[in-house]
């Protein structure tokens, strides 16, 4: 990837509660030409409002931290969460997990520079397709079952669930599993109607019925074609600017 402008530099956050170990990343980082800043944070608090505040495109983030861990970050970011997410690790019992979430990578200390390059160049050719989805909004999905390629209208989805490393699109009564994961869809699908709702769910908000506050104080997402999908308290405000709503 050669940078055409600074702005098409890649904009990267180190998130590590060990100062030795974002010093370690940062240098190698700042000696790639694509990268226009590397930014650091000791916890995942501080990591919550920098990433809302400065928007990186690639974040390094420490899965075990005090306070908020690496996924708790990502959880309470909700829709603020960035691009792409490479988690750093000295275990790997979590790595199922970390890709349950998003993330692209998943390195484990100590990994030599050559890991580290396998994964930043990983993370630049996922941007790069990013951008060039954002310019575009898909008309369908191409769903392969059967012996059939179906190309599914996005508009006629209802939600989209994830299932391990598959997807699930709900079309009425139809369900069409598809070899992506959430994330991957999530963010091919931005620039349309969808909405994350809770962490493994994301819905067409023109196919939403109505908000049920159900007996515990939260709220289901009641879907034209009868389904009944719970909303995550992380998610709701983002819901609400999605329908026009004030958030009450």
């Amino acid at each position: 990837m050669a940078p055409e402008s600074d702005s098409a530099r890649l904009r990267t956050l180190v998130v590590d509660d060990e100062p030795l170990a974002r010093r370690n990343l940062t240098i190698l980082l700042r000696r790639d030409p694509d990268i226009a800043a590397v930014e650091e944070c000791g916890s995942g608090a501080e990591a919550i409002t920098q990433i809302r505040r400065s928007r990186p495109d690639l974040v390094f983030l420490d899965v075990q931290m005090p306070e908020y861990d690496g996924f708790d970050v990502l959880e309470l970011l909700g829709s603020d969460r960035p691009p792409v997410t490479v988690f750093v690790t000295a275990h790997d019992e979590h790595a199922l997990r970390a890709f349950e979430a998003g993330a692209l990578d998943y390195l484990v200390k100590p990994f030599t520079d050559a890991r580290f390059q396998r994964a930043l160049e990983r993370a630049k050719q996922r941007l790069v397709h990013s951008r060039e989805v954002q310019r575009r909004s898909p008309e369908s999905l191409i769903v392969k079952s059967a012996g059939q390629v179906l190309f599914v209208n996005v508009a006629v989805i209802d939600w989209i669930d994830a299932a391990n490393y598959y997807a699930c699109l709900h079309v009425g009564q139809l369900t069409h599993v598809l070899r992506r994961s959430l994330a991957d869809l999530e963010q091919e699908l931005q620039s349309g109607p969808f909405c994350r709702i809770h962490r493994s769910t994301i819905v067409n908000v023109h196919r939403i019925h109505a908000l049920e506050l159900m007996d515990d104080g939260e709220y289901a997402v009641i879907m034209k074609s009868g389904g009944r999908l719970r909303l995550s308290r992380r998610f709701r405000k983002s819901l609400q600017q999605h329908l026009g709503m004030q958030d009450r």
